[in-house]
């Protein structure tokens, strides 16, 4: 029998916690989190969220930086919309208790990467953990708030597949990772939060659990995707055999971090007038120059010409892990690399969150609401959750609530358990190596088209491992990776220049306008 609730939301990071609560005063809510509700991408998030809290600042400004750091693709009104609405989402966070770093003159505002002025509010080098860990409290105080954790969505239920002749979202079939059952899950109206696909590349920053779920989820329902080929290397990943996915953030940089070659010398002057303090763009290309010209295995970040007491107070989590494997950051630089980060590109929405399809929303890293152009602006993506987490519920409160159709079951009777795991990892590791090797900071047409052949050839493979075993968390993920994976390669195939974080050797140049990379889904493409 179906569970049915007003509203299901699909990932509990910023975006679906702000939404949840936001909704849950008068609806019935599901949020389902593929592990504890404390762990996602959001929770990562060192630097802080990015608005115009100073009268030394201005919502101009900072529409104005975000814009030439997205090349020119934003769209002025999505972008507008964000920004105007940045100090009511900040202001709604402290209402809620998250306890925001001070200084003499009130809140401390850092400086990052591509910003023209000190804008970024932040809880010193931890800001998505303790916006996380306070959302998360208020949600598990919630009455109307189900939370599902351990959950994994399969894939969305829509009125095609159930051939009512109309379209719509009407939940989701959703795997319990404990039990194994396939749960299905009924509501009038349904929330992608389900973050971006960083883990679709060999090196990356963010949690095992960003495989591109909601994108290729809204994808198979039929919705446009947008701009994919845009993903966001961050300059800064802590080169160690022990440090996994762990980032130096883009704050280092912005309080006086200078890059440096092994020999001690500056570099990014020679790339960019800005230096250290270009857009992530420009300061990863910058390294990866640097490392495949000279042979290196990283550069080196150094602060430490900064007092002690000021880097203790203001980057605490990074010291203190730098200092577990040995590095002294007070004293001695940190060796970083670029990793894969952020998904810029996503599932097309309006300024409501709302998709092509009606009763399906997408807020957060999934969506490509034009906010961020060919590069995101540092700090923005946090915003962002927030913004489309409002919108998305004020739509939904705004709608009459009405009655859902009988939903199937999901039927497994056709399948049996699989004995070939290995070909799941197999499979995995060889689309991560392939897409970091083809589609990673710099990319030209004889690569993409080498990554697209193999993609077919998983595409293939990885279909007729799903319509033949039994539904698992490393299968679901590895069929959306492979999704994922296959849309971000169309999309750079389809962009004839270089623009933002796209840089093809093939066509160098950039285009005099700017155009988004838009593709549908054709009825008979592959049912992946």
């Amino acid at each position: 029998m179906a569970l049915q609730f007003d509203v299901l939301i699909i990932g509990s990071g910023l975006a679906g916690q702000a939404a949840a609560l936001r909704l849950a005063q008068t609806r019935k809510v599901a949020l389902i989190s593929k592990r504890n509700l404390e762990d996602s991408a959001s929770s990562w998030a060192q630097g802080g969220i990015a608005a115009v809290l100073d009268n030394r600042d201005s919502i101009e400004a900072h529409i104005r930086d975000t814009i030439t750091a997205g090349a020119f693709l934003n769209d002025p009104r999505a972008t507008r919309f964000v920004i105007e609405n940045g100090r009511r989402a900040v202001d709604w966070l402290i209402a809620q208790g998250v306890p925001f770093t001070r200084d003499e003159g009130g809140y401390h505002l850092a400086r990052e990467g591509g910003h023209s002025a000190r804008r970024v509010i932040h809880v010193a080098d931890a800001t998505g953990q303790a916006v996380q860990n306070t959302l998360t409290g208020l949600v598990r105080q919630q009455p109307n708030i189900t939370v599902l954790e351990q959950h994994i969505a399969i894939d969305l239920i829509t009125a095609d597949k159930l051939r009512l002749g109309e379209r719509r979202c009407y939940g989701a079939y959703v795997l319990d990772n404990v039990s194994g059952e396939v749960r299905t899950i009924g509501a009038q109206h349904t929330l992608i939060a389900a973050g971006g696909a960083g883990k679709v590349y060999l090196y990356t920053t963010n949690p095992d659990t960003s495989t591109g779920d909601g994108i290729a989820m809204a994808w198979r329902a039929g919705c446009r995707v947008a701009n994919m080929e845009f993903i966001q290397f961050h300059p800064t990943c802590l080169y160690h055999p022990q440090a996994k996915s762990f980032l130096i953030s883009e704050a280092v940089r912005g309080e006086g971090g200078r890059l440096l070659l092994p020999d001690g010398s500056r570099f990014m002057p020679r790339h960019d007038a800005r230096g250290e303090l270009a857009p992530r763009d420009v300061v990863a290309r910058a390294i990866d120059f640097e490392m495949k010209k000279r042979g290196l295995d990283c550069v080196y970040l150094d602060i430490s010409h900064r007092p002690a007491e000021f880097l203790g107070e203001h980057f605490p989590n990074i010291l203190a892990r730098c200092l577990d494997l040995g590095i002294d950051v007070t004293r001695q630089p940190i060796p970083v690399v670029p990793a894969a980060h952020y998904t810029c590109g996503g599932v097309v929405t309006d300024l409501r969150a709302r998709t092509d399809i009606p009763g399906l929303y997408v807020a957060g890293e999934a969506s490509c609401t034009g906010l961020h152009g060919a590069n995101r602006l540092a700090s923005n993506s946090l915003l962002e959750c927030l913004v489309f987490a409002e919108a998305a519920a004020n739509d939904i409160l705004q709608q009459a609530e009405g009655e859902s159709p009988p939903l199937p079951p999901w039927d497994a009777s056709r399948v049996s358990d699989s004995d070939e795991e290995i070909v799941i990892s197999h499979n995995w590791d060889e689309l991560r190596r392939f897409m970091w090797d083809y589609v990673g900071i710099v990319r030209t047409t004889k690569r993409l088209q080498r990554a697209q052949n193999r993609i077919r050839l998983l595409v293939r493979e990885i279909d007729d491992f799903y319509s033949h075993f039994r539904v698992s968390n490393d299968l679901i993920e590895l069929r959306n990776l492979v999704v994922t994976a296959d849309l971000i390669i169309r999309c750079a195939l389809l962009r004839r220049e270089s623009r933002g974080l796209h840089f093809s050797r093939n066509y160098p140049e950039t285009l005099p306008h700017a155009r988004n990379t838009v593709i549908r889904r054709r009825p008979r493409s592959v049912p992946l």
